[in-house]
C-alpha cells in the first residue's frame, strides 16, 4: 500500500516521535492512502504540483503562520498583506499565471490567510461580464498590480440575494458621455466588501443603470476609489472599514458611498449589455447575463474555500480523537480512545462522509459549469438558469452543512477544542461566513426551488438538473425498497430520493398526497399557505438527491480502485442513510418508507460506524494537509498534540512579557489589600 507525503512542522522543540496512538492506525492500511489523494486532486500529476507549491511556501519563512492566533487585526490584516505581496514577487518570478493551479495551491497552503482576495474576484467578474477590449485594458492592469481591484455589490440595505434592491444609481449623461455614480440614501451605502476598507484602487461597483430616462437594471461599473499617488480617497468617495467581525480578521472589509462620482461610460462592463454615445440601451444577452459573475464565484468557492474548511476540521478532530483517551470501557482496560465510544463517532463520521459527498459533487458542478460558461460567453444562454439553480442551492447546503459539520468537529474535541490554538475556531467562524456571502443561503435555496417547481409546457424536455421529477400519478405510486436492498445496495437507497424530491416538487405545483386509512393518492389541487417553508423542503430533498447521485457516479468509476471503492462506499452509505434518517418524517409521510424499514435503515446506519472506524485517519490523511496548513496543535501528523498544545501556549504575549501584570498595581493589589483597611 502507497502511503502519503509526510510533512510536519519541524519547530518544536521536544521529541519528534510519532504518537503511538495514531501510528497504530496507520500500520495496517485498508487502502491505499496515496492513490485516493490523487482521486480527490484529480490526478496524480495535480498532487505532485500541489506539493512542490507547499514546498516552496512552507520553505520560506516569510510564509509562517506561526503567532497568528496572537495577533491583533490591524497585526493580522498587515501580515496578510505582506504575504499577499511576497506571493506576487515569487509567482511573478517562477512564471505563475492567475489563472492557473500554483496560485490556488500556495492559498490553499496558506489557509487562506493572505490579503487581496477580492482582487482575484474582479477578475473573475471582468472576464464574466466585460468585453474583450476591457478584458485586455483590467485585465493588465490588475495583473501587474497598477491598480488594486474589489468587487462591492452587496449594500447596507440589500444584499446580494436580491440584486434588484440595491439602491446605488449609475445615471447616464449623453453630454459628457459619463455615467454618475450615487449613493442616494444611507441604505445604498457599499457595504463589506472585502479590501475595500483600507486597500483598493478601484471598485467594481454594482449599481442601477439609468439611462434616457429609464431604469435598466443592474449592471456593473468600474469606480476609481482612491488617488494612485498617495492612496487617499477621491473627489465625492466615502471609504472606510467596517469594524471588528466574528472572524475573517485579517481582511478589510469596507463601506463605500458615492456622491455624484463620473466615470467614462467605457467603464460600464458591456459583453452582455452597452449604453451608445447618445444614450441608446442595447441589450446583448438575456435579463440575468448580469448575475454570470456570481454563479462563477459560488462554483469556485465550494472547492476551493468552503470544502476545506470542513475537511481540515474533519482531520483535526479526528486525530485528536485517537490521541485522547478517556474513561475505561471495561475497569481491568486501560482509558479508551474517544472514537472508539459510538457518540464520538456518530460526531464525527457523518460528517467526514459529508466532506467526501460534496467534494465528488463540487467536483460534478464544476465539470457542469466549466462545458457550459463558454457557450454563455458566447451568447448560448440556454444552460444559464440551470446553472444558476444548481450553484444556488448547493452553495446553501454546501455552507449550512460544513458550518454546522465544523462546529460539530469542534465540540468533538471537548475543552481543548475552544482554544484558538486548535485551530477550530477560525474553522468555524471563517465557514459560518460561507453561509451569507455570494448570497444568504434561505433566499438561495428558495431560487433553486422556483427552478426545479416550474411547470413543463406540453413536449418539453426537462433541463438535466430537474429531469428525475415524475408526473404526480409517476410519484405517488407507492415505492418501498426491499429490506435486503436497503441493507446491501448503494443503488437502491440514491432510488429513494426520486420519489422524495419528486414530492416536494409536485406539492408545489398545486399536487399533494392525499394520505386517508393508511392509503396514499392523488390529492386535490390545494393552496398551501407557507409556500416559502414548501419551496425550501423541495430544495433541500433536492440537493440531497443530486449529491448522493453524484456521490454514487463517483463510486462507479472506481471499479478498478476496489479498495478504494469499498472505503468509500462506506461513505457514501452512511451520508444517505443519515439523510433519510434527518428527513425519516418526510420519508415516512409520504409512504417511500414503512416505520420497520426506517429501523432497518438506523440499524444499517450504526452498523457502519465500526467499518469506517478502522479507515478513519486514513480517510482523513487522504486530504493531505500539511501541518502548516492546518496550523493546529491538536491536528499535526504525529499526534503529538499534548505537546504541541503546551508549547504553543508558551508563547502567549502575558507569558512572554517581562513587565509585570499592568492590572496588578491598578486593581488586583488594591483589592487584595484592601482588607486592611478594615482592620
Amino acid at each position: 500500500m502507497g502511503s502519503p507525503v509526510h510533512r510536519v512542522s519541524m519547530g518544536d522543540t521536544w521529541s519528534r516521535q510519532v504518537n503511538p496512538d495514531i501510528e497504530r492506525e496507520r500500520c495496517k492500511q485498508s487502502f491505499d492512502v496515496e492513490r485516493l489523494t490523487h482521486i480527490l486532486d484529480r490526478g496524480a500529476q495535480n498532487t505532485a504540483l500541489r506539493r512542490k507549491i507547499e514546498s516552496i511556501i512552507h520553505s520560506d519563512p516569510e510564509f509562517s503562520l506561526k503567532d497568528i492566533y496572537f495577533m491583533s487585526q490591524n497585526e493580522r490584516y498587515e501580515n496578510a498583506i505582506r504575504k499577499k505581496v511576497h506571493l506576487q514577487m515569487i509567482a511573478q518570478h517562477l512564471g505563475w499565471s492567475e489563472e492557473g493551479p500554483e496560485l490556488a495551491y500556495a492559498n490553499r497552503a496558506l489557509g487562506g490567510d493572505v490579503g487581496l482576495n477580492l482582487h482575484a474576484v474582479f477578475l473573475k467578474a471582468l472576464r464574466s461580464l466585460g468585453s474583450d477590449e476591457q478584458i485586455a485594458k483590467w485585465g493588465v492592469l490588475c495583473k501587474e498590480y497598477q491598480i488594486i481591484a474589489t468587487y462591492a455589490q452587496t449594500e447596507l440595505g440589500h444584499g446580494g440575494t436580491y440584486l434588484q434592491g440595491l439602491e446605488t444609481e449609475a445615471t447616464y449623461d449623453a453630454a459628457t458621455r459619463e455615467f454618475v455614480m450615487h449613493s442616494p440614501t444611507l441604505t445604498a451605502t457599499k457595504w463589506w466588501p472585502g479590501d475595500l476598507g483600507r486597500t483598493a484602487t478601484h471598485a467594481l461597483v454594482l449599481a442601477q443603470l439609468i439611462c434616457s430616462g429609464a431604469r435598466r437594471g443592474m449592471h456593473a461599473f468600474i469606480v476609481p476609489i482612491r488617488s494612485l499617488q498617495d492612496h487617499t480617497p477621491l473627489p465625492g468617495i466615502t471609504v472606510g472599514d467596517i469594524g471588528p467581525k466574528m472572524g475573517l480578521e485579517h481582511t478589510d472589509n469596507g463601506f463605500l458611498q458615492l456622491d455624484h462620482v463620473r466615470v467614462p461610460r467605457e467603464n460600464m462592463l458591456s459583453r452582455f449589455a452597452e449604453v451608445l454615445p447618445d444614450g441608446t440601451y442595447i441589450m446583448l444577452g438575456t435579463a440575468q447575463s448580469n448575475y454570470l459573475s456570481m454563479v462563477v464565484m459560488r462554483v469556485g468557492m465550494l472547492l476551493t474555500i468552503v470544502l476545506p474548511l470542513l475537511q481540515k476540521a474533519c482531520v483535526i478532530a479526528m486525530r485528536y480523537s485517537v490521541i485522547r483517551r478517556q474513561s475505561r470501557l471495561q475497569p481491568s482496560d486501560p482509558e479508551a480512545k474517544i472514537l472508539d465510544y459510538q457518540t464520538q463517532q456518530q460526531k464525527l463520521f457523518p460528517q467526514l462522509a459529508m466532506a467526501y459527498a460534496f467534494h465528488f459533487q463540487a467536483v460534478s458542478l464544476l465539470e457542469f459549469f466549466q462545458g457550459s460558461y463558454n457557450a454563455i460567453l458566447h451568447g448560448d444562454f440556454s444552460l444559464l438558469p440551470e446553472l444558476h439553480a444548481l450553484s444556488a442551492g448547493l452553495k446553501a447546503m454546501v455552507s449550512d452543512s460544513c458550518t454546522q459539520g465544523a462546529e460539530l468537529c469542534r465540540r468533538a474535541c471537548g475543552g481543548h477544542g475552544f482554544s484558538k490554538l486548535s485551530g477550530l475556531p477560525s474553522l468555524v467562524t471563517d465557514v459560518t461566513a460561507s453561509c451569507t456571502y455570494e448570497g444568504e443561503n434561505m433566499v438561495l435555496y428558495l431560487q433553486m426551488a422556483r427552478f426545479i417547481t416550474k411547470r413543463k409546457a406540453p413536449n418539453q424536455v426537462s433541463p438535466g438538473a430537474i429531469n428525475h421529477l415524475g408526473s404526480p400519478q409517476q410519484c405517488w405510486v407507492l415505492i418501498r425498497i426491499q429490506p435486503q436492498a436497503l441493507m446491501a445496495e448503494t443503488q437502491a437507497l440514491r432510488q429513494l430520493f426520486i420519489p422524495h424530491s419528486s414530492a416536494w416538487a409536485l406539492r408545489l405545483r398545486g399536487h399533494g398526497p392525499h394520505v386517508s386509512r393508511g392509503k396514499q393518492g392523488l390529492g386535490e389541487r390545494r393552496h398551501w399557505p407557507h409556500p416559502d417553508l414548501l419551496l425550501l423542503c423541495a430544495a433541500e430533498a433536492h440537493c440531497y438527491y443530486i449529491i448522493v447521485k453524484s456521490f454514487t457516479h463517483a463510486l462507479e468509476e472506481l471499479e478498478n480502485e476496489p479498495a478504494i471503492q469499498q472505503a468509500l462506499k462506506r461513505l457514501c452509505d452512511l451520508y444517505t442513510l443519515h439523510s433519510i434518517l434527518t428527513n425519516a418524517g418526510d420519508f415516512l409521510h409520504d409512504g417511500f418508507l414503512s416505520g420497520a424499514q426506517a429501523d432497518m435503515a438506523r440499524t444499517a446506519y450504526l452498523d457502519l460506524l465500526p467499518l469506517i472506524r478502522k479507515d478513519a485517519i486514513l480517510l482523513t490523511d487522504a486530504f493531505d494537509f500539511t501541518d502548516q496548513c492546518l496550523n493546529s496543535a491538536l491536528g499535526c501528523y504525529d499526534g503529538n498534540a499534548y505537546e504541541r498544545l503546551f508549547e504553543w501556549s508558551q508563547r502567549t504575549p502575558s507569558n512572554t512579557q517581562k513587565q509585570a501584570n499592568p492590572a496588578y498595581e491598578k486593581y488586583i493589589r488594591p483589592l487584595l489589600q484592601s482588607w486592611k483597611a478594615k482592620l
